[in-house]
């Protein structure tokens, strides 16, 4: 790697970001609606791009896990982390205020304490779960790299047989299950990702045999739902399943992810150059989601690039396509500046510290 980040990888933060920006157009911009409610080829066709996108939160773990297992830990990594996070709770709600979206009385006591308290209040879920997954991170990979494959293989199992393959094959709601919204399923794909990067997983290294998974995974949630969608008519039983493919610890959502992850861990890029514009962009994604998921943004940034001028069209196709490449081009941007600002107070905060010990 001679001390660079592995472009490959690094292509797929990008290519999952994407896709995360473009399930939270298809459903909290109102494309992808239940099939009770629009039972028409559009959506169809919107909750088949959603299948195809599910499996990228998963993608993020899988890509941390690999990468940690072998990587020291860093405490400051954890500052940092909160420090981000925070700067976009409290920029946007003060941003909006500024410009007028939005007035104080929008805002009460416990908006403020989401802003202030991000992590503690969920502000944004996957903050707290990975925030918590990195804390945890220096125990779980000293285990994984003591543990032999057969225990390693025995835990994996065990964990998904709790997390993932009950409610995949249970027609109830369990209490346990948080659809993958939770540390716990985090834990849950580190352990796998620490089994990929010790032992592998040979089928997988076959870069068609990963695509092919990849396809037919997506698929199978996206059918698995119209199944259910029609039979719920005549068994209730099956209004359970019209929902969960699309939770990311169902296995199928699970079996896609890996086989995604896969298939950019044996590519290679083009050129030398293409490496590098990537590992520029790479670093920024966090940022991208931490904008366009902010809680007071979260169900509005749609509603400003006009979403509902494509609503129930196969319009909404381009429309989605330029609405992802606008919120990550922004959303980049924006992060740059976020840490142009941040490494000249980290500058001027360690010349402060150096002063400090002369005198």
């Amino acid at each position: 790697m001679n001390g660079k980040r592995q472009a490959n990888f690094e292509l797929l933060r990008i290519v999952a970001m994407f896709m995360i920006i473009a399930l939270h157009y298809l459903v909290k911009g109102g494309i992808a609606v239940p099939f009770q409610e629009s039972d028409n080829s559009v959506n169809y066709f919107a909750w088949l791009l959603e299948a195809f996108c599910i499996v990228a939160v998963n993608c993020y773990v899988l890509i941390s896990g690999y990468f940690m297992t072998e990587s020291e830990w860093k405490p400051r990594r954890v500052v940092s982390l909160l420090f981000q996070v925070l700067f976009y709770a409290l920029l946007v709600p003060c941003v909006l205020l500024c410009t007028g979206k939005i007035s104080l009385h929008d805002m009460g006591i416990y908006d403020w304490i989401g802003c202030v308290l991000p992590i503690e209040t969920e502000h944004y879920w996957f903050a707290t779960s990975y925030l918590l997954l990195y804390l945890f991170a220096p125990f779980l990979s000293a285990g994984i790299r003591q543990m032999e494959k057969r225990q390693l293989q025995v835990v994996t199992a065990l964990l998904l047989c709790f997390f993932s393959l009950g409610k995949t094959v249970i027609p109830v709601q369990l209490v346990t299950d948080q659809y993958g919204y939770s540390f716990g399923w985090f834990l849950c794909l580190f352990v796998m990702a620490g089994y990929i990067r010790k032992y592998g997983i040979p089928w997988l290294e076959k870069k068609s045999h990963a695509v092919i998974g990849y396809i037919v995974s997506c698929l199978l949630i996206w059918v698995l739902t119209l199944l259910s969608h029609m039979l719920s008519a005549k068994i209730d039983a099956f209004s359970y399943y019209e929902n969960m493919p699309y939770t990311y610890n169902h296995l199928l959502c699970l079996s896609g992810a890996v086989c995604f992850f896969y298939m950019f861990k044996s590519s290679r890029m083009i050129s030398p150059w293409s490496e590098d514009i990537i590992r520029t962009i790479a670093p920024y994604t966090f940022g991208v989601y931490l904008l366009h998921e902010h809680i007071l943004v979260r169900y509005e940034w749609m509603k400003w690039l006009k979403i509902e001028r494509v609503t129930g069209s196969f319009r909404f196709v381009p429309h989605l396509i330029g609405a992802v490449l606008m919120v990550y081009a922004v959303g980049t941007m924006i992060d740059m500046v976020r840490k142009w600002l941040f490494d000249k107070v980290s500058s001027l905060f360690n010349r402060l510290c150096g002063r400090k010990k002369e005198i």
